[in-house]
């Protein structure tokens, strides 16, 4: 995401807690989240949970006073509170897509926040993804969307990883079976998930288990709040811990969908 906006002609100074990881980038790197905002006309931050935006926005030497862009996959009850406490503004940018995606600039951006702000905001998220979407006027809303959207991609998985075990046991080629479910559903989410599960490609990981775990607890979260029954998304959280449990926990979250079916 940092490559696409310094490719767009955006200026870019990157912090990450852990240093190295910024200094790959080739831009200017903060040693603080607010020596990196000084200055700027926005904050844009990507963590992998609530704690880490925490730490980030309201720890020591946190982003500041300035216009903050979210695009974590956090609670809502989070987002509401850095919409809340943030005086310079908040929206959330959620995004859909794995390493690769982020790399082509092919991410899909699902924001929400007051429409003045996100008017201001699109060219940063044009610079990072094909498309934007606004899931409404309340920042958490995104991240409602976000949570439910990879509650659908986990669904998919474990989807692949039950056919997958009884067209084992009938003989049919698995890879065969993901071309035809391509075909019928025209989605490259089938194509890229139905090959990782068919050939394991579970490592080095796109996204972790850990983090998929988290996203599986944060959806029944927001259904809780919503009072919508998600007996499946339950399922699906229950499958993740089992792996997690048996030491999948940094392995990639699709490998969830084989763990106890060898």
């Amino acid at each position: 995401m940092v490559r696409s906006l310094v490719a767009a002609g955006h200026e870019v100074t990157a912090y990450n807690r852990t240093r190295a990881r910024a200094e790959a980038l080739g831009v200017p790197v903060a040693d603080t989240p607010a020596a990196a905002c000084h200055g700027a006309d926005a904050a844009m931050s990507m963590l992998p949970d609530d704690r880490a935006v925490e730490q980030v926005v309201f720890g020591k030497d946190g982003i500041g006073d300035v216009p903050h862009i979210g695009c974590s996959t956090i609670s809502t009850a989070l987002a509401r509170r850095l919409a809340a406490e943030s005086a310079a503004g908040y929206v959330s940018a959620c995004v859909f897509g794995r390493p690769d995606a982020a790399e082509a600039k092919r991410l899909i951006v699902v924001a929400a926040g007051r429409p003045e702000w996100l008017e201001r905001f699109q060219p940063l998220f044009d610079a990072v993804g094909r498309r934007t979407f606004v899931a409404g006027a309340e920042p958490w809303q995104a991240n409602a969307a976000k949570v439910c959207g990879n509650f659908m991609i986990a669904s998919m998985v474990e989807s692949f990883g039950e056919a997958f075990a009884t067209l084992g046991k009938a003989g049919v080629d698995s890879h065969l079976f993901v071309q035809v479910m391509v075909e019928l559903f025209g989605s490259p989410v089938y194509a890229n998930y139905g090959k990782l599960v068919a050939d394991r490609l579970f490592d080095p990981p796109g996204f972790e288990l850990k983090l998929g775990l988290k996203d599986a607890r944060l959806v029944l979260e927001t259904a809780m709040e919503c009072m919508t029954p998600m007996p499946f998304a339950s399922v699906i959280r229950d499958r993740m811990l089992d792996a997690f449990g048996h030491g999948q926990a940094e392995k990639d979250w699709s490998s969830f969908a084989v763990w106890g079916r060898d």
